[in-house]
């Protein structure tokens, strides 16, 4: 195949009736009929962003009945590349507003403000709300259309901000227009209102048209080209981006529009809408969204136009009157700005129209560690990453945020599992509640994402003869990243995050020493030999019977030594042994009811039992300590061979990582071990 044939064989998946179905052009006439049928097309800029967001559908929060996720922020257009994970409550919130808004509860004379620290998905949210917007213009559901006036040369003048055709009829006559559209339509559907005026070059086109028809406003409607129209960020077309410059450059006519100077000479006068620019950034995001970036950090100047184009809907070109304009004013800030804004007792007025959104970073590790996982895969890095190294970051930067709990006798750790949904005896789910709720400003401050990605982008370039990363590369390159992190204010908080390294390598060891003595326990015929044996002793004591030696036949009593060694790894006291014992026997009855066979497995408590009691009896046979010193014999070194096999089967270790950390466990043994001949 040559280029020309490629070219051929995509032009032949072209469909032109698609494309002018796509690009639907009409008379005014025609637009009336198609608004008849399809009355969404004429939606406010609120009303479009909510059905956007709804038309993705929505899933529920496991175990959170009071909360919901909207799948529009999963992004699920763009393979989740900018999807949020988290922050349930915070979009919920947002998605409310945009509701209200859309039913014209007043949200929709409000600027919104995405107030959190930085790192927080601020920018995240912005950015799906306009690339969604863009995306929803091009579907059916999404569609909304703008006029243009026919020359006599055969030209069309596009209306410069992209305009509601509907605004064109006059004040008088709206009643009578809109009667008609809404013909037939039921109290709870939706009904056509025309809002707001033309922008003031279209105003003036039709003024002369009128004058020409002698005042038949009809027949100026005739010169009038409908066309369908598509929200376009990179076209400046109904999404608009503003951000702070140096103040030399930058005037607020950047906002509302500018005179084009060349052209007053050819109209005479510069109060002339055809020699003016309407190409502001109000201007061109009319219909759509617009985006204030870091709006706290712009000058009082262009605070103030925030202000009419919130409450009234309406901006202040130069030389012209206020024009009405249909856009989302969207605008984001952190902590220092927003603080500046209350103690400015000039800006009152704004505070009073804003919507202050809360976007804290996430407080629940599960949804941390997969922001991680989104970019550090070994798809994406080619290196095999460590079982735990993103947990383990994810679980550092997530303490960081945490405030110390009330509760006497929690730990910040504990905490953190709590909030992850981990079960702690004594905390139900509305002690979990209580604990957010001592906590208003959880997750305002703490260690942004975006230093733990930046630590673990260095530990991939950094450690690059390592087949793989592991989680000890990333937490020693997070604890030097500290000594220059300039968004720690104190040194007393620097220090208290060295601590929580500490926190987390502990957390860390004990994670790895349950997988290697899982690992080392995981022979399947022995754990089941030992748990048979327990049972037929478990069984004899409960029914105050005899066991039979199967080494010499004889009858003896219950090994209370050995079901006792099994149930204190469970921390089954001397007192509730008895309990336990009749609890399993009866677990094995009522399977034996309906017919089932008992397996250790089922029973987690026992599982977790059988395996630890079968490390320490296997610990000394495999001789890991012996890894410490590097002296191996033959016998040693393929048992632990067969450990490692089993690290890398089940928990996802490579030969490196899996030699790594059972050299890491050997030398915590080894200690231990040298304790215990201390002691003694």
């Amino acid at each position: 195949m040559n280029g020309q044939s490629l070219l051929q064989q995509i032009s032949s998946r072209q469909s032109p009736e698609v494309y002018h179905q796509e690009h639907w052009k009409g008379s005014f006439a025609e637009y009336l009929d198609l608004v008849q049928k399809h009355p969404q097309v004429t939606r406010t800029a609120y009303q479009r962003v909510y059905d956007m967001i709804m038309a993705d559908g929505t899933y529920p929060v496991e175990g959170q009945k009071d909360q919901i996720r909207y799948r529009f922020f999963d992004d699920p257009h763009n393979d989740g590349e900018d999807g949020i994970f988290g922050l349930t409550r915070p979009l919920m919130e947002l998605v409310n507003v945009f509701k209200a808004a859309a039913l014209k509860f007043g949200t929709e004379r409000r600027v919104l403000l995405l107030h959190g620290p930085v790192g927080s998905s601020k920018s995240t949210i912005a950015r799906l709300l306009k690339r969604g917007l863009q995306r929803y213009s091009r579907t059916e559901e999404g569609a909304l259309y703008t006029f243009g006036w026919k020359e006599d040369d055969g030209s069309v003048t596009w209306d410069p901000m992209n305009g509601e055709p509907l605004q064109l009829v006059p004040e008088d006559q709206r009643e009578q227009i809109t009667s008609f559209l809404n013909e037939g339509r039921g109290p709870d559907e939706f009904k056509v209102e025309i809002v707001g005026d033309v922008c003031p070059l279209s105003r003036f086109i039709f003024k002369q048209r009128l004058d020409k028809y002698a005042g038949d406003w009809t027949k100026v409607l005739g010169d009038i080209i409908v066309r369908r129209l598509f929200l376009s960020e990179k076209d400046r077309v109904g999404i608009g981006t503003f951000q702070p410059k140096d103040e030399k450059n930058q005037d607020s006519t950047e906002l509302t529009g500018d005179i084009n100077y060349r052209k007053i000479a050819e109209y005479g006068s510069d109060s002339d809408p055809r020699a003016f620019n309407f190409d502001g950034e109000f201007n061109v995001s009319n219909r759509g969204i617009i985006e204030f970036v870091e709006v706290l950090k712009l000058d009082v100047a262009f605070l103030y136009d925030l202000l009419g184009a919130s409450q009234e809907h309406k901006i202040k070109p130069k030389k012209f009157a206020q024009t009405d304009i249909d856009t989302v004013i969207l605008g984001h800030t952190n902590e220092p700005e927003y603080r500046r804004l209350q103690s400015n007792e000039f800006m009152e007025a704004l505070r009073d129209r804003t919507i202050k959104i809360d976007v804290p970073y996430v407080t629940v590790l599960s949804d941390e560690i997969r922001i991680y996982q989104k970019d550090y895969n070994p798809t994406r890095v080619k290196k095999h990453i460590a079982p735990h190294t993103l947990e383990i970051a994810a679980m550092w930067s997530v303490l960081t945020r945490l405030e110390e709990p009330k509760h006497h006798g929690l730990s910040l750790l504990q905490k953190l599992k709590l909030y992850n949904g981990k079960t702690l005896p004594g905390f139900t789910a509305e002690n979990i509640k209580q604990l957010r709720r001592e906590v208003k400003h959880e997750g305002m401050v703490g260690i942004s994402p975006r230093f733990v990605q930046d630590k673990i982008s260095n530990s991939l370039v950094t450690n690059t003869n390592a087949t793989s990363l592991n989680p000890f590369m990333v937490l020693n390159e997070m604890e030097a990243g500290l000594a220059h992190h300039s968004l720690i204010p104190s040194e007393e908080l620097r220090e208290r995050y060295r601590q929580l390294v500490s926190v987390v390598k502990d957390e860390y060891t004990d994670i790895v020493k349950n997988e290697v003595q899982r690992a080392i326990a995981s022979d399947e015929d022995a754990l089941m030999r030992l748990c048979a044996n327990y049972i037929d002793n478990v069984k004899a004591y409960t029914q105050r019977e005899r066991v039979k030696n199967r080494f010499t036949g004889q009858d003896e009593e219950p090994d209370e030594r050995l079901m006792r060694s099994i149930e204190e790894r469970i921390d089954i006291p001397e007192s509730r042994k008895d309990d336990f014992r009749r609890e399993i026997m009866n677990y094995i009855g009522a399977l034996a009811i309906d017919g089932k066979t008992f397996n250790y497995k089922t029973n987690e408590r026992l599982q977790k039992a059988l395996e630890m009691k079968l490390f320490e009896d296997q610990k000394d046979t495999i001789k890991l300590t012996s890894l410490v010193s590097n002296v191996v014999d033959k016998d040693t070194q393929e048992k632990i061979d067969i450990v490692k096999s089993r690290l890398i089967r089940n928990y996802g270790y490579n030969d490196e990582s899996a030699t790594d950390v059972l050299q890491y466990v050997a030398s915590i043994f080894a200690r231990g071990d040298a304790k215990n001949e201390q002691r003694k």
